[in-house]
């Protein structure tokens, strides 16, 4: 008598298994290629060259090892960073980092609803504060998904936008190639005046961004859930690594594209100290394509960012003071101070600017803490970082603080 062979479904193989669950850090990797990013990299570019290269290289550097930090606390815990540090920190002392905190994501939301805008302006000719307005509106649409259809195809969503950024700020450097000997003395840390270290602050703050580590560590909770088995957790921790590696080196590609595109097209050109001359500056030299493929890169950027933002400042809120208020809600009240901007008149890359200096001064206070938190056994088990993380965690920490004080100290006493 013939066996019988019981025909089982093919399982999914392991590889595509594990794309399935890569994304998060897609999400958070929005935040490394905001509007804030177009400001300071292109002013970087077509005001100093190929000078600050390697400021880019240190911080996307920096990006990966936060952000993958970020993810593990989240996933070994259980919680967010800010609702770590919520039960750790007195009532005075929470509210007073809640501040700082929602200071920090307002500059953010601010520079992203304000590139969204100018983006609009540059591609239609629509009046700024009616851009900021449809900014506005649209990114509310994609939290709309979020709160709808769930984590998942919100990260669909990003990820999409993030491919249209990236095909917008690479594709100038394949009409006119940088300078490969340019390129490579970019690599070697030095600055020439004032005026190159607040560039490399703002640039800084514009990669290391304070929102996207307290968002992170949430992202890869909701998207995983918290497991009570540590070889689970371990290998979620694995996934992510990947997942962080992925995404932080397509954000880093595209920051990096942004300051060779300025450096060896708009070097010496009149009026590329905007967003604006900028974008009518590389049309000029590359031709229409490559204009419009730049507007729809920063459209896109605005869109994504914001909406981003806008869900990084809810899990602070919730984490540190623990109030939860609908994101749609957030996104109305938060969108007041970029329109007040707008309708003022302001010069808009000079705000986007700023704005990512102010950052670059909030992230010791997300990135210290995620660094004690994560270096503790009692906190984070067998996940604890090694020794040589806990190292790197702390350099660049104390790279950051330096740059920072630096900065002060030139601009108060107006040394260059």
């Amino acid at each position: 008598m013939a066996a019988t062979i019981v025909e089982r479904p093919a399982s999914k193989p392991r590889w595509k298994s594990r794309l399935l669950l890569l994304g998060p850090a897609f999400v958070a990797a929005i935040a490394y290629v905001d509007p804030g990013n177009v400001a300071a990299n292109l002013t970087a570019g077509a005001n100093y060259g190929y000078l600050l290269v390697w400021v880019l290289v240190a911080a996307n550097i920096m990006a990966v090892l936060v952000q993958y930090q970020s993810a593990k606390l989240g996933l070994a815990t259980g919680h967010s960073l800010p609702e770590l540090l919520g039960k750790r920190l007195g009532t005075h002392r929470r509210r007073l980092f809640w501040v700082q905190a929602e200071v920090v994501a307002g500059a953010t939301d601010m520079a992203e609803v304000i590139g969204g805008a100018v983006a609009l302006n540059l591609l239609f000719g629509l009046p700024l504060l009616m851009g900021g307005i449809i900014i506005g509106v649209a990114s509310m649409l994609l939290l709309a998904l979020q709160s709808s259809r769930g984590q998942k195809s919100f990260e669909y969503a990003i990820m999409m936008l993030l491919a249209v950024i990236a095909v917008g700020f690479v594709s100038g450097l394949f009409v006119n190639p940088p300078e490969t000997g340019g390129v490579l003395a970019g690599l070697v840390p030095r600055f020439e005046g004032t005026d190159t270290v607040l560039l490399a602050a703002s640039m800084l703050g514009a990669t290391v961004m304070p929102h996207a580590i307290y968002l992170h560590s949430a992202l890869a909770r909701d998207r995983h859930g918290f497991s009570e088995d540590p070889a689970e957790r371990t290998r979620l921790i694995k996934i992510t690594r990947v997942d962080v590696v992925g995404a932080l080196v397509l954000a880093g590609v595209v920051n990096i594209a942004m300051l060779l595109l300025a450096a060896s097209s708009l070097r010496g050109v009149e009026g590329t100290d905007t967003i604006a001359g900028a974008h009518a500056a590389v049309t000029s030299a590359l031709g229409p394509i490559i204009g419009v493929a730049f507007g729809v890169g920063l459209l896109a950027s605005g869109l994504a960012s914001t909406s981003v933002g806008c869900y990084a400042g809810a899990t602070v809120m919730g984490g540190l003071l623990k109030i939860r208020i609908p994101l749609l809600l957030r996104r109305v009240v938060t969108l007041v101070p970029a329109l007040v901007i707008l309708g003022a008149g302001i010069e808009p890359t000079l705000a986007l600017v700023l704005s990512q200096v102010l950052l670059s001064f909030g992230i010791p206070f997300a990135l210290i803490p995620l660094i004690r938190l994560t270096g503790k056994r009692e906190v984070m088990g067998i996940h604890a970082d090694s020794t040589p993380l806990r190292v790197a965690g702390w350099t660049s920490a104390a790279l950051i603080v330096g740059l920072n004080c630096v900065l002060i100290v030139l601009t108060v006493t107006g040394k260059s």
